[in-house]
């Protein structure tokens, strides 16, 4: 992919100097149409941790990454592919009787491993086309002797010792091309990227905070965490309960109030894991988000990024919020630097660009009644600051903040496209009012 992105984009210059481009002369020579389809092909391909940086990469405003290169991880995001069926086709090694020559498919030699050669007999019935494919693993359809549907969601082989590979070598390629600005710091982009990915492809830690995550939401109507199936799940398989619904960010043309709805549950949410529960599933892939028109209830999935929060910066974030919401600049700077954001030694221009993107950010929370997600223009207005923020940034931010940041802005982002009004200052008022309260009972 590398030598091919370098190739396209001196094909791409040629054709411009020839006037035979579609892309304006301000736009990426890296990026052009065949360079972009170059990188979602490869990416989807080879799946594993590759494809779920590139994913990681997609949730982000084009105001930190250009307009060109989110649309191509955007499409990276939607396109994992499933297995081919001739990389699925292999002959196993010898195992409990099963002989090197009779075909045998990667499915299968998972399912073995982990359950049995009579692993079929767990199912009614199971289908052996996946439904669903993600960055580590797809999804299959089963039924159980009792009639529970169930899905299954297997592990790609070879992905948990892949990982290392797969994100020293995207990150060689965005080295090379210089495609990510500096006030990335991708090295801490990386180390984020591979402690996350260490936790998804432990399905015994996903099941345990699915489990947690089920127990933390049982007070709250309308929220639905589809039970684990203990013993049909393994360290490389796991087995929940089956759950239909819409993908939210397929909602576009859902009526106001559904919109309203789903995007307030989700904010809602998002501040309980933060403040209340301290422990937060922090992948927005809003595949993984259903809401099911016919009982109201948004079905919650995938729980292989969850993380906990210290009260430390749990509290910290609490008061940035807070000060941004009265606008106290001071304040905010103060605990920005509590929190590590900031080391005291930035210029003048680095506060006051910081600073007024925490402002901006919050208004969201101060604003009182309906805040309209659809006419907000906090995307135009931020649009100068990113960039001084990235140029004179000293130290990367904490590191509990990449995967928060990634979900805040995802539900942002979300909210936005479905152009949801939400009040969100009362949601915050409520749950801010509540962590208070449980603080002092403490």
């Amino acid at each position: 992919m590398a030598v091919g992105v370098g190739v396209g984009a001196i094909a791409e210059s040629a054709r411009r100097t020839l006037g035979t481009s579609d892309f304006s002369a301000g736009s990426s020579l890296l990026l052009s149409e065949a360079n972009a389809n170059r990188i979602v092909n490869t990416l989807c391909h080879v799946r594993g941790a590759a494809l779920k940086l590139g994913q990681m990469i997609s949730i982000q405003d084009n105001n930190l990454i250009s307009p060109q290169l989110q649309a191509v991880f955007e499409r990276v995001r939607q396109s994992a592919d499933f297995m081919p069926a001739w990389q699925m086709e292999v002959h196993p090694p010898q195992h409990q009787g099963i002989t090197p020559t009779h075909p045998f498919s990667l499915l299968q030699r998972v399912m073995v491993s982990e359950f049995g050669p009579e692993w079929k007999s767990n199912f009614a019935q199971f289908e052996t086309k996946p439904f669903a494919a993600a960055s580590i693993g797809q999804v299959h359809r089963g039924e159980l002797p009792d009639g529970r549907v169930v899905a299954v969601k297997i592990q790609y082989p070879g992905v948990a010792e892949g990982i290392e590979s797969d994100i020293s070598n995207l990150a060689t390629v965005l080295k090379t091309w210089n495609i990510l600005p500096r006030g990335f710091y991708m090295e801490n982009l990386m180390a984020s990227a591979r402690r996350e990915l260490a936790w998804e492809v432990d399905y015994i830690r996903e099941a345990e905070c699915c489990q947690r995550f089920r127990e933390l939401v049982a007070p709250y109507p309308g929220l639905i965490v589809p039970a684990v199936i203990p013993h049909l799940s393994s360290k490389k398989v796991l087995t929940t309960e089956f759950v239909q619904g819409i993908p939210v960010d397929r909602m576009v043309d859902a009526p106001q109030d559904l919109r309203n709805l789903v995007c307030r549950r989700l904010l809602e949410l998002c501040l309980r894991e933060l403040f209340q529960f301290q422990f937060m599933q922090t992948d927005p892939n809003w595949s993984n988000f259903l809401f099911n028109p016919t009982t109201g209830d948004l079905s919650l999935l995938d729980f292989g990024a969850c993380r906990s929060y210290s009260d430390h910066f749990v509290d910290g974030y609490l008061r940035v919020i807070k000060a941004a919401a009265v606008r106290d600049r001071p304040a905010v700077l103060k605990y920005l630097l509590e929190l590590g954001f900031l080391t005291g030694y930035e210029s003048k221009t680095m506060e006051e660009a910081h600073s007024e993107a925490v402002l901006i950010l919050g208004e969201a929370f101060s604003h009182q009644g309906l805040y309209d997600f659809g006419q907000q223009d906090v995307t135009r207005r931020i649009t100068t600051i990113v960039p001084v923020m990235l140029q004179h940034r000293l130290t990367p931010p904490p590191e509990e903040s990449y995967s928060l940041h990634r979900k805040l802005s995802g539900l942002f982002l979300l909210s936005s496209r479905l152009k949801a009004c939400i009040n969100c200052s009362q949601l915050f008022d409520l749950v801010s009012h509540q962590r208070s309260q449980a603080t002092t009972h403490q």
